[in-house]
């Protein structure tokens, strides 16, 4: 019997030892994972190119991406409008792998080619819309994952800080992530749901992040508390957080979500 526990145990030993490094490193992986978001603006100049660019995103591209493993993917119109709208689109990706493939995966969907016809084969006397501007943006550690908020009437905020320079914008980054600023956002109800550092894009260095509101009324009273916020005040009174150090522009943009959003 002693001889056969023994047994039994080195097998067991021998196996866990064989198991643990690969949930070790599964374990690294899922520490340090953080998505990537395409974030896009279409230009458009009629009613009949956002007419083709939403059902683009509703027949054709969501589903598609869906099937890919992106999820949630946000299209939003502009709120206060100034002729046309612009249309945005948030669409988060599980790793850079997934961002890198997916033209080619979609040019191989039948059914997105099919469903997408009128908008990818628009001619160039009639196009589905002006212009694409398009960033790569990489998910903040402090918080790795999108969080869809609630599915209710309410408007976003999408918020973009342009630096002077590259380190001042990862000193910016450490006031989200180590600081303590995205936790606060939270604990007021800000809703957030994402905040990206732009890798690829325009107007670099900056960070872009999307936060929620039921209406302008909310918005102005979360920015109110957020302002005199106890810990909002004691971080932002460090010197070398000192917005004036920091951040050269911020630029807001609010959006209302398309019928077909996931957001």
């Amino acid at each position: 019997m002693q001889r056969r526990s023994f047994v039994k145990t080195s097998l067991l030993a021998t196996a866990a030892t064989a198991v643990s490094p690969k949930l070790g490193s599964a374990a690294e992986k899922l520490k340090g994972y953080r998505e990537f978001y395409e974030l896009r603006a279409y230009t458009l100049k009629t009613e009949q190119q956002q007419k083709l660019v939403e059902g683009y995103f509703k027949d054709a591209l969501i589903p598609a991406l869906n099937r890919l493993g992106s999820k949630a993917i946000g299209v939003f119109a502009e709120l206060k409008l100034a002729g046309q709208t612009k249309i945005y689109a948030l669409i988060p990706y599980n790793s850079w792998d997934d961002f890198i493939n997916v033209q080619d995966k979609l040019a191989a969907d039948a059914a997105y080619l099919e469903a997408g016809a009128a908008y990818l084969n628009a001619p160039a006397t009639d196009p589905a819309y002006e212009r694409i501007e398009s960033s790569l943006l990489k998910a903040f550690a402090h918080m790795p994952k999108m969080q869809a908020p609630a599915q209710k009437p309410r408007i976003f905020e999408l918020r973009r800080y342009e630096h002077a320079s590259e380190s001042a914008g990862q000193k910016k980054l450490e006031m989200f992530n180590d600081a303590g600023e995205i936790d606060i956002f939270k604990r007021l109800g800000f809703d957030p749901v994402f905040f990206g550092e732009t890798i690829i894009g325009d107007l670099r260095p900056n960070l872009t992040y999307m936060v929620t509101f039921d209406d302008m009324a909310a918005h102005d009273s979360h920015w109110k508390a957020f302002g005199s916020d106890p810990e909002w005040k004691k971080i932002s009174a460090i010197p070398e957080y000192a917005d004036a150090k920091l951040v050269s522009r911020i630029t807001p943009t609010f959006l209302v979500p398309c019928k077909c959003s996931q957001i």
